[in-house]
Order: C-alpha cells, then sequence, then structure tokens
C-alpha cells in the first residue's frame, strides 16, 4: 500500500478509528488435520527475524512463512528471499512458496489464508499489531517487552484470552535454558529454606553521539515507523542501519523503547518470578535510581539500581551492580542461575542443584523449544510457556520500575487494579500519548 493511500484510508475511519475485519483462521475451525501446515506471516523483517525468528521457525516442517511485512521495503524484499531460498534448498523445489510481501500489515491480517503472526516489530509497535492480531482471530508469538505502557499490556491481555487465540511472548530462555526452570523448582521446593530476597543483575545503556537531521532512505516509510510516538527528525543512529542488520538505535531511545529496564528485565523478571511464585502479581512498592544521558541521541538509562517489594515478604533488588542473572537467597542458602557465563547455575551448597523434584512436588512448565511449544499450542490450543497474562505481569514491573527511576521516592503500588496508590505523577505515566492516527487509542475493539 502506497504511504499517501495508508494514510487516507486510516483518516477516513469512523471518529479516527481503524476497523479489523473478524477473521477466523482455518485451525481455529478445525480445517488443519496434523499433516497441514500452520502458515505464518512475519511483521518485521529486522535483525531479531532473521537471526532468531527465523531460524527457530525453519526447524519445524508443521510451519510454513509465507507472508513478510516491514516499512522498509529493501528489508521486506530480503525477507522474501531468505525464505524462499531456504525452503527451496530444503525441498530442492524452485519457488517452493512465493512469499507475499505487505507493507501494511492490516492487509496480512485480512489474509485467510494466515493462520499465525510473529511480531518482531520495534517495541513502540508490539501492543497495537498485537491487538489487531488478536481482533483478527491470529495466534501471536510477540518478542519482547509485551508492551510499553501498563495500559496497553492490560487491554492486549484482556483481547487474547476474549478472542481465545494463542500468544507467546519471546521469553525464550524459559525453553532454551533449563537451568532456570530448574532453579526455580528448586527455590519452590524449599531447598534453601524460606525464600527472602532475590538479587538480578543486568546491564545499563551508554549515552549516544550529537547528531543531525539525515534524508530519509526512499525504501523507508519513516512516518509510519514512528507510529504513535511524536514526529521528530529521522537519523539513522535512533532508527536501524540502512547497510546491515546490527544492533538497532532505536533500542537506546525512549521514543521507541525504555531501555535494559525493559530489554532484559522482561527476561530476568519473567524468570525469577517462576521461583518467586508471582508470575500473575506484581510488587506492591517500588523505588529505583538511574543515570541519564544529559545530551546524546541516545536517552535511556544507564546504570541502576531498584527495590521493590511483595505482599508475600519478599524483596528484590535489581540493578548494574549485581552479577549478570538471577541470585533466590533463603534462610538456609542461596541459588544463582544466568545464561551466560560459568557456571549457570551454582549454588551455596552444590549438593542441592542434584536434588530431584519428586512427583509430589511442585513441578513447573517445561518445554525444550520455545517456537515448537507455540506451534504445539496451536494445535492443541493449549496455553503456551509464556502466556500474555505472565507476559503482561513481567512486562509491568519493568515499566512502573522506570517510572520509579524518574519519580522520586518509594512508589506505593497497587498489583490488583495496576495503578499508584501514592502518585499522581507516577500514574500519569502509565500511558503515552498517541499521535493519531496511529495507536491503540484508535482501534475498534468490538
Amino acid at each position: 500500500m502506497k504511504r499517501r493511500l495508508f494514510l487516507k484510508d486510516t483518516m477516513a475511519a469512523t471518529a479516527g478509528i481503524f476497523v479489523i475485519p473478524t477473521i477466523i483462521p482455518s485451525h481455529v475451525l478445525g480445517k488443519n488435520p496434523p499433516g497441514d501446515k500452520i502458515n505464518i506471516g512475519l511483521i518485521g523483517c529486522g535483525r531479531i527475524a532473521r537471526d532468531h525468528n527465523l531460524p527457530e521457525l525453519f526447524k519445524y516442517d508443521s510451519a510454513l512463512v509465507t507472508a513478510v511485512s516491514d516499512l522498509d521495503s529493501k528489508r521486506m524484499a530480503d525477507g522474501k528471499k531468505i525464505i524462499e531460498e531456504y525452503y527451496d534448498s530444503k525441498t530442492g523445489k524452485k519457488g517452493y512458496v512465493n512469499v507475499k510481501m505487505y507493507k501494511d500489515y492490516r492487509q496480512m491480517l485480512a489474509d485467510k489464508s494466515v493462520d499465525a503472526v510473529i511480531i518482531c516489530t520495534p517495541d513502540h509497535w508490539h501492543a497495537q499489531p498485537a491487538i489487531e492480531a488478536a481482533l483478527a482471530g491470529k495466534d501471536i508469538y510477540i518478542q519482547k517487552p509485551l508492551t510499553l505502557t501498563i495500559k496497553e499490556g492490560r487491554l492486549l491481555s484482556d483481547v487474547v484470552k476474549k478472542k481465545s487465540v494463542i500468544l507467546q511472548v519471546g521469553a525464550q530462555c524459559r525453553s532454551s535454558e533449563p537451568q532456570y526452570r530448574k532453579a526455580a523448582e528448586l527455590v519452590r521446593n524449599g531447598r534453601i529454606g524460606k525464600l527472602h530476597t532475590v538479587k538480578i543483575g543486568m546491564p545499563g545503556d551508554p549515552a549516544g553521539p550529537e547528531v543531525t537531521a539525515m534524508p530519509v532512505p526512499e525504501t523507508f516509510d519513516y512516518n509510519t515507523w514512528l507510529g504513535s510516538t511524536p514526529e521528530v527528525f529521522y537519523n539513522e543512529l535512533h532508527v536501524h542501519p540502512q547497510k546491515d542488520y546490527s544492533r538497532p538505535g532505536w533500542l537506546r531511545n525512549e521514543q521507541f523503547g525504555a531501555g535494559m529496564i525493559t530489554g532484559w528485565g522482561s527476561h530476568f523478571f519473567d524468570y525469577s518470578a517462576w521461583g518467586m511464585d508471582t508470575e500473575y502479581t506484581g510488587p506492591v512498592s517500588v523505588e529505583a535510581v538511574a543515570q541519564f544521558p544529559r545530551s546524546g541521541i541516545w536517552n535511556v538509562h544507564g546504570d541502576f539500581m531498584l527495590k521493590a517489594e511483595y505482599r508475600n515478604g519478599l524483596t528484590m533488588y535489581a540493578g548494574s551492580g549485581y552479577p549478570y542473572g538471577v541470585r533466590y537467597e533463603g534462610e538456609t542458602g542461596w541459588i544463582f542461575v544466568t545464561h551466560a557465563g560459568t557456571p549457570k547455575l551454582d549454588a551455596s551448597d552444590p549438593s542441592l542443584l542434584n536434588s530431584e523434584i519428586k512427583e509430589s512436588e511442585i513441578r513447573l512448565y517445561m518445554t525444550s523449544e520455545h517456537h515448537g511449544n507455540w506451534l504445539d499450542c496451536i494445535r492443541d490450543r493449549k496455553q503456551t510457556i509464556s502466556p500474555v497474562e505472565v507476559g503482561h505481569r513481567a512486562c509491568s514491573l519493568c515499566l512502573i520500575s522506570h517510572i520509579a527511576m524518574k519519580v522520586p521516592g518509594i512508589l506505593k503500588w497497587d498489583p490488583d487494579n495496576e495503578r499508584f496508590t501514592n502518585s499522581d505523577e507516577a500514574n500519569s505515566m502509565l500511558k503515552r500519548n498517541q499521535r493519531a492516527p496511529f495507536g491503540t487509542d484508535y482501534l475498534k475493539l468490538t
């Protein structure tokens, strides 16, 4: 779709509302017997799609990537080429699949042949396509963080549950790094006595250089890429590289993300909640301090320190001063788990790590393949290992921690109503202003 037609169509929607047709994919109707493929559309063809999602999907004969969407036509064409060449090579059949290209992902969602989508967009473009996909009846794999605001996270979780679609959050270490599940099971089953403290180590981001406006590449629809965020001049350092697929600069810009607190916090807060038994709730208070750049194009937080307290008496600390990973501390010992360095699993008493979890004890969800688990759940309509509400709660802790970095003092949090009880300023940050016609504020939800 041409940019002018895209804007014309969106502005013409009644009262600024996007209308998404109700589409029921074939697997929901029971039309996919076990031998059929699950047809998947890829929304976003950048680094995470190329380096992670596509290689993982290619492992499974039950999945077939049939469509791609990206606002950078060069990246979209690259994605199509990678997919078609893979299937040609695998099957020995030239032209085995003709991957459709959609500049406007909403056209992909209207394609009845697409059963499910993987959302690999920048963080500020997570919530809207995920909600629209759920409304269209598509099953969803979405990269973390789930959303950038508490309001959008609650909306997405509610819509996914209402529409009974299968959603997997890209917290892949739940599946690919079994030491996280093992550590959580040992803690949940009392191997270090009563848990009282959790300490999480993760980094911040550096400041960036001063920059000026650059010409927008002809292949890139920058206005739509900005989406619901404010208009700002184009510079490659706060979008993505044009010559390669290295780490994009938008990850370090608060307009499009929140930095490492959501980047790695979405992982570590999720994995630690497994052991804390807090997957479906949150803290009752949070306080934080952080360093922010005073100049330059990148403005997300650097070094930080966070404290969160829970109703069950647990205290969590997180910051760049702790070893990279999660450390559980109990009355009789500690367990440390990470996916970087050696050992990946350690304990005050190493013999604890050989402790058998009995049938009568707490056993957590187990799978070794994150994308495979998603595909299996599409088939059997069961809950994934990283479902939407769990993802929302982990992301919520990231987001209220980010708010606490900016609002001094102890913030009291009500995890049931998802509101601060002692700060209007903090509550004002639970949502973001949205630039029409983009954003979830303009969606028609019925």
